[in-house]
C-alpha cells in the first residue's frame, strides 16, 4: 500500500500517538475515515457520469453510422434496379434487332401465336 512496510506504518501510528495524544487520536482517525469514504464516493460519482455520457455517445454515434450506411443501401438499391432495368431494355431491344434481321426465324412467342391462329375451332 503507497509502498509502506509495515515497519514504517507502526513508526507513524506511534508518532500521531505521541504528537496528538490518545484523546483526539480516534477523533483524527474518524474525520480521516470519513474524508476517505466521502473522496470514494465522489470518484465512483465522477465514473459513473462519465461511463453514462460515453455510452451516450457511443450510442449517438452508432445511430448515425446505422442512418448512413441505411441511405447508401438505399442508394445501391435504387442504382441497381437501374442497371437491371438498363440491362433488361437492351436485352430487349436485342431481340427485337434480332427478329428484324432474321424474319424467317420464328420465335417461341410468335409459334405458338401461329399455333393457336391455326388450331380448328370446334
Amino acid at each position: 500500500m503507497f509502498g509502506i512496510g509495515m515497519t514504517e506504518m507502526l513508526l507513524i501510528a506511534v508518532l500521531a500517538l505521541v504528537v496528538l495524544g490518545p484523546k483526539k487520536l480516534p477523533d483524527l482517525a474518524r474525520s480521516l475515515g470519513k474524508g476517505f469514504a466521502e473522496f470514494k464516493r465522489a470518484t465512483n460519482e465522477l465514473k459513473s457520469a462519465i461511463d453514462l455520457e460515453t455510452k451516450a455517445e457511443e450510442d449517438r454515434y452508432k445511430e448515425e453510422l446505422r442512418e448512413k450506411y441505411k441511405e447508401k443501401a438505399v442508394r445501391l438499391q435504387a442504382e441497381k434496379a437501374a442497371e437491371v432495368a438498363t440491362a433488361e431494355a437492351h436485352v430487349e431491344q436485342q431481340e427485337e434487332q434480332s427478329q428484324v434481321e432474321q424474319p424467317g426465324v420464328i420465335t417461341t412467342e410468335a409459334a405458338a401465336e401461329q399455333k393457336k391462329e391455326t388450331t380448328p375451332h370446334v
